[in-house]
């Protein structure tokens, strides 16, 4: 940790002007700045560094400070990657840090086929050419590349695979900016030992990741395709040399096969195999579409096309990729404002169906017509009103997590229970799935939270998480998929639409069986990450005895484990009237997250506009009390 003293220096400047303030600074700050720099292969980012290095030198405090922030220490690799702003700096995501990780992810594949297939050592692929060994037990691991449309995406998926090809790898590079679920099909359909993602899904524009999965011989049946767990994640991070000069690490000039363009297509066919062939209703929805300037354009709208559906109209401002992401304050479709464009659309055309797809097309946003939802009425991703309606989205509601998981899921479920398969949900996901497997006689397991673990359900024919992600198709793309699960919701709304229902129908069927349940989330962002541990620590030891008026009836340290679960850093609450509070850090944000879960029994169909607006109020109150616990 570099440390910048501030200084405050008398001058001979009239009294009533500021003080000035000079910096005193590190000189390891700055040398390792300036050895950062010398060795940059990236012009921009060596540009950005040399010019905030002679700001810091001359006293400019917020260059200091950033250049602090950058080499903090170096950017953790963990089971979700690497994820941070781009820049230059060990603590940012670069074409050095890359690098270093690429190279880290090829010792650790060759040290594991050294493992896998006795009596080959480590390094007796190195230098080979790509896919000159015969048989699949003697090939030098495969790994396949994707990207998005993000500033920095292709230079860095091109950079690992000069890196990957050099240390003996047969690598294919996809051949353009695709969705992540492309890239999750392509490490199962081509059989390879793993995969890299370079995405940041739909975090700031500033931001860029790096996601990795293995596949192959390097991993289970359930795990091929899927993204690295423990101990994967730290073994791979033990493999990364964040200190290596980066002329040190090999390059290959070419070696590496770039992807026929077929695999959208491949894609496609495969996709469209999740509709149920005995399902004969007709495909005729009227659905408007946006990628959200991402990727996803790309191949949703050939897949409706292909499945039989009208192709759908997409919102045009936003149909492009752009990593810039103009028309939306965060790239994200449960943000405030993010579908005000869509939304407008779906009302000026009469649509069926609104569906919206990160900018990397893993997560579905489903918006539904509903004359109840009025202009701020009815949020996008939960019933406390998170992301307020507009005058745009008037006449339309977004659907949660929670209510697209369990309508998928009950859609699914009359194929599944013959297959034996099972569904799964993350455990900060709404409880709702399990009752109705249950009901249907169908295996559910609750996982921890992310698809690394859904995906690992055994057996599974369906899993979700409360944040848009959806698995509809695990022997295709082992982790959420956007777009399989948007042509699975289209098969349903057209099912219903032929007896004259809706989804909001199909929920109301749900709740009349199963209660009304209300889902929400309280986040808690902070600027220092220490804060979080903060607050954790603040409920462990003063957890509260009620909530929202209610006994705490059960609470639980998830580090602990619970109900064949691994110890994760989660509380939960749970009252008398089966409200539930989950309480956990972000895995890829700087926040605090409460998942929060309310039911109410209904009798009658009359009945239900009274018990939701009571939900919503006791999910409301949910919300302030466990704030209030956690000192907001």
């Amino acid at each position: 940790m570099h440390l910048i003293h501030l200084t405050h220096l008398a001058t001979d400047e009239k009294p009533e002007d500021p003080p000035v303030t000079a910096v005193d600074i590190d000189p390891a700050l700055i040398a390792a700045a300036v050895e950062w720099a010398r060795q940059d292969p990236d012009d921009g980012d060596r540009a950005v560094l040399e010019a905030e290095i002679a700001a810091a030198q001359a006293g400019d405090g917020a260059a200091a400070a950033s250049l602090a922030s950058r080499f903090a220490g170096p950017l953790e690799f963990g089971t979700a990657g690497l994820r941070a702003e781009e820049g230059p700096g060990p603590g940012r995501m670069n074409r050095v840090v890359v690098r270093r990780t690429a190279a880290g992810l090829a010792t650790y594949l060759l040290q594991r086929l050294a493992e896998t297939v006795p009596g080959e050592p480590a390094d007796a692929t190195a230098g080979a050419p790509a896919g000159a060994a015969a048989g699949p037990e003697s090939r030098p691991p495969r790994v396949v590349v994707g990207y998005d449309a993000r500033r920095g995406s292709k230079t860095f998926a091109l950079d690992s695979a000069a890196v990957f090809a050099a240390a003996g790898l047969e690598t294919i590079l996809l051949p353009s900016e695709l969705p992540t679920p492309v890239l999750a099909f392509a490490v199962r359909y081509l059989d390879a030992d793993a995969g890299v993602m370079v995405t940041a899904s739909h975090n700031p524009p500033a931001d860029n990741g790096y996601k990795v999965y293995l596949g192959g011989r390097m991993t289970d049946e359930a795990g091929r395709g899927a993204q690295i767990t423990a101990p994967s994640d730290r073994d791979i991070a033990g493999c990364i040399d964040h200190d290596a000069l980066v002329g040190s690490i090999p390059l290959a000039a070419n070696g590496w096969t770039v992807a026929d363009r077929g695999i959208a297509a491949a894609y496609r066919l495969a996709a469209c195999r999740v509709l149920d062939p005995e399902r004969t209703g007709h495909r005729r929805l009227n659905v408007v579409y946006t990628p959200l300037h991402g990727v996803g354009g790309a191949v949703l709208p050939d897949l409706f096309e292909d499945a039989g559906f009208e192709r759908p109209y997409t919102v045009p401002e936003q149909a492009e990729p752009d990593p810039a992401f103009p028309t939306v304050a965060f790239p994200n479709p449960e943000e405030p404002g993010a579908m005000d464009l869509a939304l407008a659309a779906a009302r000026e055309r009469g649509a069926d169906l609104v569906i919206a797809n990160d900018p990397d097309a893993d997560r579905l946003a489903l918006a539904v017509r509903d004359p109840a939802a009025g202009v701020g009425a009815g949020g996008a991703g939960s019933a406390l009103g998170a992301g307020r309606a507009s005058d745009a989205a008037a006449g339309w509601r977004m659907l949660t997590g929670d209510e697209v998981g369990v309508l998928l899921g009950s859609h699914l479920m009359a194929g599944l229970r013959p297959a034996g398969a099972a569904v799964g949900n993350s455990v900060v996901s709404s409880r709702l799935l399990s009752r109705v497997a249950a009901e249907r006689d169908v295996p559910h397991e609750t996982t921890l939270t992310g698809f690394k673990w859904i995906a690992r359900v055994p057996g599974l024919g369906f899993g979700y998480e409360e944040a848009l992600g959806y698995c509809v198709a695990p022997e295709m793309v082992r982790d959420k998929d956007g777009m399989t699960a948007a042509l699975v919701a289209a098969e349903l709304a057209a099912e219903l639409a032929d007896q004259g229902k809706t989804l909001l129908d199909a929920l109301d069927e749900i709740a009349l069986h199963f209660g009304v349940v209300a889902t929400g989330q309280l986040s808690v962002r902070v600027a220092d990450l220490a804060l979080l541990d903060a607050m954790m620590t603040r409920l462990r030891v003063a957890p509260p005895a009620t909530l929202a008026g209610q006994d705490v009836v059960e609470t639980v340290d998830l580090t602990q484990g619970y109900r064949g679960l691994p110890g994760t850093d989660a509380l939960m609450y749970a009252t008398a009237d089966d409200s539930r509070v989950v309480v956990r850090p972000s895995g890829t944000e700087p926040k605090l997250k409460c998942y929060l879960e309310v039911v109410r029994p209904v009798q009658a169909a009359a009945q239900l506009p009274e018990v939701r607006a009571e939900a919503a109020a006791a999910l409301a109150e949910l919300s302030a009390s466990i704030g209030a616990a956690l000192g907001q």
